[in-house]
């Protein structure tokens, strides 16, 4: 039996890499009578048939998973928002930090077409996202500007990149690699979404580590408790230890360290209003499921 991981899904198949050989693989009937599916990340065991392809037999545990796009074992997710065409939207990213955080990914925050904005403008409004830890980069892949600082990053890690439709994905990886030639498209401006997305999903190495694009999110429903989405926003979390209440969600509760926070101006008056549409909307969901 042989051990590798799943680099690239397409078509029913599955291209597994060991000892940097890659073995087209089909998965067991056992797979399918389990309801169970390997993904893009996957570690797995597999047997070869002839010399380069085989079946996936056994699958090992996950570390995390994201549903769509489907990849799983993932390290840290760049997330690559626009600064214009689609304009910078920070409603948005809090949706997609919570749902990475969510899944103890860590989040990186690339902001792309830099060369079509004021600097000052968009990086007064990333302030509030530095102060609370996260690690923004300021792009420009027409320009090539921030692409370098990029590189490191990569080293012995599994990246996801993933953001809104439309944000230049495709051509970030193309800067980070010329050799990748990633279709990519005019923005729609009628619509103010990207016309073309990434046919499948698939692991590309580079820089050290392991690199996926990514057709995106298509589902972004916080499908979680809501004590987990407090747990989200991690600048909360550190503040929540000091809450005179176990649990505390940060809303209505006396004694909040969180809201003390925003009231000092600590914590962004901003994402916290964010943070309750998002206690809200997890509220509602949780309603329906349980009734």
């Amino acid at each position: 039996m042989h051990s590798g991981q799943i680099i690239k899904a397409l078509s029913g198949f599955y291209y597994v890499e060991e000892d940097g050989v890659i073995y087209q693989c089909k998965a067991s009937g056992k797979f399918r009578k389990n309801d169970q599916k390997p993904l893009v990340g996957d570690f797995c065991e597999f047997s070869i048939e002839n010399e380069t392809e085989g079946y996936i037999r056994q699958l090992q545990v996950r570390r995390n998973e994201l549903v769509r796009p489907p990849i799983c074992n993932i390290d840290q997710a760049l997330l690559v928002f626009s600064a214009k065409e689609p304009d910078m939207n920070p409603l948005l990213l809090d949706r997609f930090l919570v749902l990475i955080e969510h899944l103890h990914i860590d989040p990186i925050i690339c902001i792309s077409k830099m060369d079509l904005v004021d600097n000052d403008e968009i990086k007064n409004m990333m302030e509030p996202y530095q102060k609370a830890g996260y690690h923004v980069y300021y792009l420009s892949s027409k320009e090539n500007h921030g692409i370098e600082e990029l590189k490191h990053l990569f080293q012995d890690k599994v990246t996801v990149i993933t953001g809104q439709s439309g944000v230049g994905k495709s051509s970030l990886l193309n800067a980070l690699d010329i050799h990748l030639n990633i279709d990519t498209n005019e923005i729609s401006k009628a619509l103010g979404r990207g016309k073309h997305t990434t046919r499948h999903v698939e692991l590309l190495k580079m820089y050290g580590g392991y690199v996926a694009d990514t057709p995106g999110f298509s589902s972004l429903e916080l499908n979680m408790e809501p004590i987990d989405l407090a747990k989200s926003f991690h600048d909360f979390e550190e503040l929540s230890q000091g809450c005179k209440f176990r649990g505390c969600l940060h809303d209505s509760e006396p004694g909040c360290l969180v809201k003390e926070a925003i009231e000092n101006g600590q914590i962004s008056k901003e994402r916290y209003e964010h943070y309750l549409m998002f206690l809200k909307e997890s509220k509602l969901l949780k309603e329906r499921k349980y009734g």
